[in-house]
């Protein structure tokens, strides 16, 4: 597909801006008015995606201005790796840990504008009355996280489906978002869809708990500047044997970075 990235490099820092009057810095840094920019976002890509008009460039887009807007309110970003993004040419299995809402904002704005890519999402968010039309406009992989059974027999089918057309698929092995990391939650269903399909798995490893989770609603909690934003992807490698080894690979890049970022 045409590359419409929006990084000129293959590493990414938040570059350093300008002094802000006392005024604009309170603006983008008060929580309420991110808040209400974020859902301005939400409520015209619902709009785009419910006339069928939210493509893969609309949702690199939308995700980009939230990346810059994350930005606006005091986020620092540092991603690197991003020649592993399309380092292989066919499609891909990206595999990382799960932190927050951030990662599932940004993701596609970092990756969809190099290669088409969907996520593996839980049922609940494809039934959400904001984000429901968006998700499933995208194809995602959806998964009840109730029987493991079923589910690791949907994401096989779902899967291979959409790697044979040349989609990549990015899945979080948590059960659920979570700031620590415990490798015994982190399972081997990504290596193993990777496997049976062929493909290589591209590890990803981020720190984003600069957005917290809210008390009420999950994707609106607070933000905390002092953390500052880490993705990094590593080189692509395939999955041989039984996947144990290859799924240790990813813990132990995931792990690695965590230490270094904290």
């Amino acid at each position: 597909m045409k590359n419409f990235g929006y990084f000129d490099s293959y590493s990414y820092n938040t570059p350093a801006e300008g002094k802000k009057s006392l005024f604009g810095s309170i603006i983008h840094c008060n929580r309420l008015y991110f808040t209400l920019k974020y859902a301005g976002v939400v409520l015209r890509t619902r709009k785009e995606a419910i006339k069928g008009k939210y493509d893969t460039k609309a949702w690199a887009d939308s995700s980009f201005y939230i990346f810059r807007f994350i930005e606006k309110a005091g986020g620092v970003f540092r991603i690197a790796g991003m020649e592993n993004i399309c380092r292989d040419p066919e499609p891909v299995v990206f595999i990382g840990n799960h932190m927050s809402t951030l990662e599932t904002m940004v993701l596609p704005g970092i990756i969809a504008p190099h290669r088409e890519v969907t996520f593996v999402v839980k049922e609940s968010l494809v039934k959400h009355p904001l984000f429901g039309h968006v998700m499933r406009s995208r194809d995602p992989i959806v998964v009840g996280r109730t029987d493991p059974r079923k589910d690791f027999e949907t994401v096989m089918t779902k899967g291979m489906e959409l790697l044979s057309r040349g989609i990549s698929v990015i899945i979080f092995p948590q059960s659920t978002r979570s700031v620590e990391f415990r490798p015994e939650e982190f399972n081997s269903l990504g290596v193993k869809l990777a496997k049976i399909a062929g493909v290589n798995v591209v590890p990803l490893a981020l720190k984003t708990d600069f957005w917290g989770q809210g008390k009420v609603i999950k994707e609106l909690g607070p933000l905390d500047s002092s953390k500052q934003i880490h993705f990094r992807f590593g080189e692509p490698f395939a999955v041989k044997g039984t996947g144990k080894t290859e799924n240790q690979q990813l813990i132990d890049f995931i792990e690695a970075s965590l230490k270094e970022w904290s």
